[in-house]
């Protein structure tokens, strides 16, 4: 009989949890691209107002937050207008949750595409970063609105150099973003409950950041607090850029960058791991 072994194959994976394919999602940007317009453009396809809403939510909180912490509660904003101090926090906030919340449902949402065709599947998260970033540009605009409206009434408030580095904060508020969704998207999909769980955790992780009030009037009790969070140098970082109040240090950014980096990592890692193996879990 006629020796057939040298005719059998042995397919083995060549990649490990540490290789990215960052080549591959290269070569893919343009489903890159077609994936940020469906990302844009399916969620208010069939609404009335459409992108209006994207300006609507955070004049809401804005009014909101003014009327509760502002009003009732009288929480400082350090000498800051009140709804300009709030808007400028729930800008920064709001690019930072949509890219956790989004990423960090990858799986689930996107299965019926990654069970029937291959692509670099890192492509979903980054596509979700920056279709969130078209939104963050339009609520950013309307926070240089509100800021010229107060400028133009003689509101002592004023620019600063480091406003040169804000597009590096973004980048780094898109990387933690997608970072921690990604670590999240990798354990939701095993375990389902911690999905509500992440949805409580995002509400005191808001709370614990200085969205409605100043670093410089936390209790020096919890002050330790706010500041290991990774955001709060971000938030603090765009006020004083902007309006010239903030609790900004090179330390402080230096931190919450040095997270970022451990984080994004760490997502990377766990969801290039997690992405071979989640249609047998979803």
């Amino acid at each position: 009989m006629e020796d057939l072994t040298e005719y059998e194959w042995e397919i083995k994976s060549t990649s490990s949890i540490i290789d990215l394919k960052l080549k591959d999602t290269w070569e893919y940007r343009d489903l890159l691209w077609l994936l940020i317009r469906r990302d844009f453009v399916s969620v208010y396809k069939q609404t009335i107002l459409g992108p209006i809403w994207f300006l609507i939510q955070p004049v809401i909180t804005t009014i909101t937050f003014t009327f509760v912490f502002g009003k009732l509660a009288g929480l400082s904003t350090d000498g800051v207008p009140q709804p300009l101090f709030y808007m400028a926090g729930i800008t920064i906030w709001n690019y930072f949750s949509d890219c956790i919340n989004k990423t960090s449902n990858v799986f689930r949402e996107n299965e019926y595409i990654f069970g029937k065709v291959y692509f670099p599947r890192l492509i979903m998260p980054i596509s979700i970063v920056f279709s969130n970033l078209i939104r963050f540009g339009i609520q950013f605009i309307l926070f240089l609105f509100v800021l010229g409206f107060y400028a133009f009434h003689g509101t002592g408030f004023h620019l600063n150099w480091v406003i040169l580095l804000f597009p590096l904060i973004i980048l780094q508020i898109a990387a933690l973003g997608l970072g921690a969704g990604m670590i999240i998207s990798a354990l939701t999909t095993k375990y389902r409950d911690l999905a509500f769980l992440f949805a409580f955790g995002m509400q005191l992780l808001m709370y614990s950041t200085t969205v409605i009030y100043p670093l410089s009037a936390t209790p020096m009790r919890f002050k330790w607090i706010v500041e290991l969070n990774p955001m709060t140098p971000v938030i603090e970082f765009f006020r004083y850029s902007f309006l010239g109040k903030g609790d900004y240090s090179d330390a402080s950014i230096a931190y919450s960058v040095l997270i970022t980096v451990v984080i994004l990592f760490a997502g990377l890692v766990v969801f290039n791991k997690v992405e071979k193996t989640f249609v047998d879990t979803v």
